[in-house]
Order: structure tokens, then C-alpha cells, then sequence
């Protein structure tokens, strides 16, 4: 499966703070507006999600049909497919796609130590 790029998207208390940090961690923001409590930050190829008030805990983020840069891939899985292969493969899923729609979807699932994995396609 080609699940796209991947962050860590956090569950900041302050998000100023959290900028401050991750911009001395040698980050820079990417995407985002601070205004609406949220930032993607990046370093190289590694990119870092700070939402503020947005979500209880810390989320593995992966976005399919897009690399690092958000630049979209000639060629991915689409996110209907991955929700078919999961479910094929016994993976229960909190929030499923509509398998009958096309374009921007996402689904949600548990890994077995509670984390929470968002495949997110926006496109």
C-alpha cells in the first residue's frame, strides 16, 4: 500500500509555544494559520502537525497521492482502496470513507496500543 506522505500531527495546549519550540528544533512553517489554531511544520522531509484545541491526543497522519512537499503523486492508493484492504485484512475502522464517492476522503483507525491513525486524501 502507498499511503502517502506522513506527519505527526500534536495536540498542543499553545500553540505559540509549540511553533517557538519546533522553529528552534530547526522547523519552519509550511502550511497553516496560526489564527485558526493550527500549523504544519517542516524540516527537510519530516513534517509535524500542531493543532491546538482541535483533538484530544496525538494523531500518525498519512496523506495519500501526496509527497512531503503536499505535491500530488502520479501514482498512489487511493484511500477507498487502502479502506478495502484494511477491512479485507480484519483492521476495524472508526470512521470509514464513502466507497461510492470519489476525490477527498478519509478514514480513521486504532492501532492495538490506542493510537489513532488518520489516512487523510485530499485530493
Amino acid at each position: 500500500m502507498k499511503l502517502g506522505a506522513f506527519s505527526v500531527s500534536l495536540a498542543v495546549k499553545d500553540i505559540k509555544k509549540s511553533k517557538t519550540f519546533y522553529e528552534n528544533l530547526g522547523f519552519t512553517v509550511f502550511a497553516g494559520d496560526l489564527k485558526m489554531n493550527y500549523l504544519i511544520m517542516k524540516n527537510g522531509n519530516s513534517l509535524i502537525g500542531l493543532f491546538q484545541g482541535m483533538f484530544e491526543n496525538n494523531i500518525l497522519t498519512f496523506n495519500p497521492g501526496w509527497d512531503e512537499n503536499a505535491n500530488e503523486l502520479k501514482e498512489y492508493d487511493d484511500v477507498r482502496a487502502i479502506q478495502q484492504h484494511l477491512k479485507a485484512n480484519g483492521i476495524k475502522l472508526n470512521r470509514e470513507a464513502d466507497l461510492n464517492s470519489t476525490g477527498p476522503a478519509s478514514i480513521v483507525l486504532t492501532d492495538p496500543d490506542g493510537n489513532h491513525i488518520l489516512i487523510d486524501q485530499h485530493i
